[in-house]
Formats: C-alpha cells, sequence, structure tokens
C-alpha cells in the first residue's frame, strides 16, 4: 500500500539511488571483472555462477541482517515495510504505461489528415500492454510472493537475480556464456508469479465491463505454454485474451525478427485505449493481489 500511494520519490533517486540500482552496479563490475573474452565457454559460464553467487550473498545477507535488526524495535516492522516497498513497482509500472497512452493518444491526434502509414501506433499501443503484462508478474506479483514467502531477503533475492537476468542474461556473444546461470534462475523462480498474475488478470476480468472471462481463460489455456518465454506468455495470453486482443507473434529486436506464437485470437491492432483498457484490467488484478495478501496475513497472524 505504501508503494502504491508514494512509489520512490524521484528526489530520492537523485540523492541516493535506487535499490535496484546498487544490485545493478555491483553487477556490472562482476561482469567487467570476471566476463573475459579470452576464456572458454565453460569457465565464463563458471564465472557466471561465481559472479551471481556474489550478488545474492551480499545482497541477501544485508536484507537478513536489516530485516532482523529492525524488527527488534518498536515499529521496526513500518520500516521494514518501507524498505521492501521500493522492491515492488506497482506506481511506477501503471504510470509508464499511462505515459505511453497520453503520447500515443496526442501523436495520433496531431495525424488527423495525414498518412499515418508510417507511425505504428498499434506496434507501440501492443508493447505497451504486453510490457505491462509481462512486468505485473516480475515487478509486482513476484517480489510480493517472495516477500510473503521469506520477508524481505526473499524480495531483495528475488530482484536481485531479475535484475541479473536483465543485464547478463541476454543471449549475446558476450552474456550467453556468463549470463546462462542468471536467465535460467530467473525462469526458475517466476514460475510461480507468472501462473498467479495470470489467474488474477482473468479474475480481474470478471470485474471488467469491457473485458472478458472467457475469452482471458481460453487464450491462457491454450496459448500461454507457446510463447518462447516460459513465463511471459502466461499473463500476456491472459491481458490478450481478456481484451480482445492478439498480442505477441512475431517482432523485431534490433532489426532481428523473432519468431513467436501469438497470444490470443483478437484484434492486432491495438490503440492507446487499448491501453487504458489494460491499465483497468491491471488495477482490478492488484487490487485483488492486496485483497489476497491481506486476508493471509490475517488468517495467519496470532490470534
Amino acid at each position: 500500500m505504501l508503494e502504491l500511494c508514494v512509489g520512490y520519490p524521484h528526489a530520492l533517486v537523485r540523492a541516493v539511488g535506487h535499490p535496484v540500482t546498487w544490485i545493478g552496479g555491483l553487477i556490472a563490475a562482476l561482469d567487467n571483472l570476471l566476463n573475459r573474452e579470452s576464456l572458454d565457454p565453460r569457465w565464463r559460464k563458471a564465472a557466471g555462477v561465481i559472479a551471481l553467487l556474489i550478488v545474492l550473498g551480499i545482497a541477501g545477507t544485508i536484507a537478513f541482517v536489516v530485516e532482523h535488526a529492525l524488527l527488534r524495535l518498536p515499529f521496526g516492522w513500518f520500516a521494514v515495510a518501507a524498505i521492501a516497498s521500493t522492491l515492488i513497482a506497482q506506481r511506477s509500472l501503471h504510470d509508464h504505461a499511462a505515459e505511453v497512452a497520453g503520447a500515443l493518444h496526442a501523436a495520433v491526434a496531431k495525424m488527423v489528415g495525414r498518412d499515418t502509414a508510417t507511425l505504428d501506433a498499434a506496434g507501440v499501443a501492443r508493447a505497451a500492454i504486453e510490457s505491462l503484462a509481462e512486468n505485473f508478474s516480475d515487478g509486482v506479483v513476484a517480489p510480493v510472493f517472495w516477500l510473503a514467502i521469506a520477508g524481505l531477503p526473499g524480495a531483495t533475492l528475488y530482484k536481485a537475480i531479475n535484475t541479473a537476468d536483465s543485464m547478463i542474461g541476454y543471449r549475446t556473444p558476450r552474456h550467453e556464456a556468463f549470463g546462462w546461470t542468471a536467465a535460467r534462475l530467473d525462469d526458475l523462480v517466476n514460475l510461480p508469479a507468472s501462473r498467479l498474475s495470470a489467474l488474477l488478470l482473468v479474475a480481474a476480468a470478471t470485474l471488467s465491463k469491457d473485458a472478458s472471462t472467457a475469452a482471458a481463460w481460453r487464450a491462457l489455456r491454450r496459448d500461454a505454454a507457446r510463447h518462447r518465454s516460459p513465463n511471459a506468455g502466461y499473463p500476456e495470453a491472459a491481458m490478450a485474451g481478456g481484451l480482445g486482443l492478439a498480442l505477441a507473434g512475431p517482432r523485431v529486436y534490433g532489426g532481428v525478427t523473432v519468431e513467436d506464437a501469438t497470444m490470443g485470437d483478437g484484434r492486432r491492432d491495438a490503440t492507446f485505449a487499448d491501453i487504458r483498457r489494460a491499465l483497468r484490467l491491471y488495477r482490478r488484478a492488484d487490487a485483488i493481489l492486496l485483497a489476497l495478501v491481506a486476508a493471509t496475513a490475517l488468517l495467519i497472524a496470532p490470534i
């Protein structure tokens, strides 16, 4: 609730940075130190394992010490909550997608009466909706899940793994071996959250007049496992089906076409209005997540 209300203040980012940037700085330093191009691929993979263990060891230890020290203090739980809120991205994810919708609306409005073929508005809208769906899992549900399972250390370790995957988990010549472990571990720790996020989106569709629960469930069951990612397809398929869209499919990255299965069987020509529909579905799914966490806390709280 704290993160939802205030997010992470920009002034704080400018003054001291953000926990994710601190973790990212450590990963970048280890990448420069250990990822030598002269090494055999097997040794580069081993170096990647060592780098990841160092990152997880430092991040997990700091989180464990901080949590246990603060919980000994009066109202220390609130300080732990404030720190944990920095690892969740409900507000920033919503704001970024809303900015895309607003900018796209303004751009299309300016093009009235002209040939809009050069403005791939549908592609921009689809990308924003796909990102919203995938990051609902990675940026919201997963850190909340691991926070609930293992406290501040659990959420911190998850964020460290996720950050490592985003930095060195790409299949490039430099990181294919070095980032292999980070990418595989990220796939593993995101398995429960990706499925849960999809179910939350399906449930949210039942509360939305402009979304279909049946279509969301149908797309989830039919398409999710066909996505090239073992996790991203689940929230994307649920979002696509719920909104009556066709997401994913062949896409271009850096001038290279990447083949992928299509999620959903609806319209391909998404609009800024669809981004706003996706945001409404996201808000309802997030509210259900908050309710589940609150209900679980009440059930397991000592009498």
